[in-house]
């Protein structure tokens, strides 16, 4: 094997396939990038068999050939290299040349034919989101997505179409986030990707309208960007009927200017990080939204005009839930729908009904 590659190409598409490289398999084989030589250019693979991602490289490729090389200390090599074309080049004894301009490094890499194989995707079937929207999407609900390892559910995120509605969830036991996009498509698909999945997806994706094509297998999920593909297992399981959550009913109404009330927020959780509770008091009066916060720090007292239909309540929350909510709407004004001071708090845009959030409020004790 016999290549030429501009060094920043080659970089950029390390990085990409190391995205799936977590280092934590117990088979050396995996903590290296698979590299394949072509006419058409250079195939990376990175892969913890969770998760794979293949994306392509031009590349002046004077003989083919493939090989496995440790990504650490080659993604470190290309890095430090000058900004100039890069020659790689099998030689004897299992060895690599890697040289650009007057560096040259010889370093040892592993067997390809013991790298596991991808699965495989009949691509037929499939739905097309512009990769903006999607990113958005992951964006606005992965915050949401459990730590906790003993309901491992919990720790996906819902992908359903039906309808022609694409809805992504999320829901950790104390938050609940519904992104909603129509997508022009016939197919009904209920699965849960793995966050970790989504947010390395969403690392990749950029702020374009291009499509991002989206096949399902039983276990598995293909995202195909133009020289890039990510496949990941899906989780096994039901997701949790999410619908019977969300209230049907609501006594009071707020509507609030988003950014008042994240800046309220964000200064009166100054004092709130006694412990790890985070808590803030909202007392929701007739034009005003009182935040208040007392610990042994000291206290504070922000107020925000709103709207208000119905009586007012006392009510309190972690605010990292509420700040993680809001700074994931792009909306000016937000509506936050309540009950009682022992209800959830749903909190939606005022404009359009592509959001959807649901926080649990912390129980006083009186």
């Amino acid at each position: 094997m016999i290549f030429i590659c501009e060094k920043q190409k080659l970089q950029e598409g390390i990085l990409i396939a190391q995205k799936a490289i977590t280092g934590k398999s117990t088979m050396p084989i995996l903590e290296g990038i698979y590299i394949n030589a072509s006419k058409d250019g250079l195939t990376l693979i990175g892969s913890d068999m969770d998760v794979s991602i293949e994306t392509k490289v031009s590349a002046d490729v004077i003989e083919e050939g493939t090989m496995v090389i440790d990504s650490k200390i080659f993604g470190e090599i290309i890095r430090k290299l000058p900004n100039s074309d890069v020659r790689i080049e099998i030689i004897k004894n299992d060895t690599v040349q890697i040289s650009c301009q007057k560096s040259v490094f010889n370093v040892v890499y592993m067997n390809y034919e013991e790298f596991p194989s991808l699965p495989n995707i009949d691509e037929e079937k499939q739905i097309q989101v512009p990769q903006n929207i999607l990113k958005n999407m992951i964006k606005s609900t992965s915050f949401a997505i459990a730590q906790d390892e003993t309901r491992p559910i919990l720790q996906g995120i819902l992908f359903e179409l039906k309808n022609r509605k694409l809805n992504l969830v999320a829901l950790d036991g104390y938050r609940l986030a519904i992104k909603t996009e129509y997508l022009d498509s016939d197919f009904d698909i209920e699965v849960v990707i793995p966050g970790k999945t989504l947010n390395e997806v969403s690392k990749i994706l950029e702020d374009i309208d291009s499509i991002v094509n989206i096949t399902f297998t039983n276990n598995h999920i293909l995202f195909n960007l133009e020289q890039t593909k990510i496949i990941s297992r899906l989780l096994d399981g039901k997701y949790v009927n999410y619908n019977s959550l969300l209230p049907q009913e609501h006594k009071l109404l707020v509507e609030v200017n988003k950014q008042e009330l994240q800046n309220g927020i964000e200064r009166a959780s100054l004092m709130a990080k006694e412990g790890n509770s985070n808590l803030i008091k909202l007392d929701v009066q007739e034009d005003n939204l009182v935040i208040t916060s007392n610990s042994q720090l000291g206290k504070v007292r922000e107020e925000v005009g709103i709207n208000l239909q119905g009586e007012g309540v006392q009510i309190a929350f972690n605010s990292r839930y509420l700040l993680d909510v809001l700074k994931n709407m792009e909306e000016d004004d937000v509506v936050l729908e309540m009950t009682s001071s022992v209800t959830p708090c749903v909190i939606k845009a005022k404009e359009t009904d592509s959001y959807k959030y649901l926080v649990l409020p912390v129980r006083l004790i009186r």
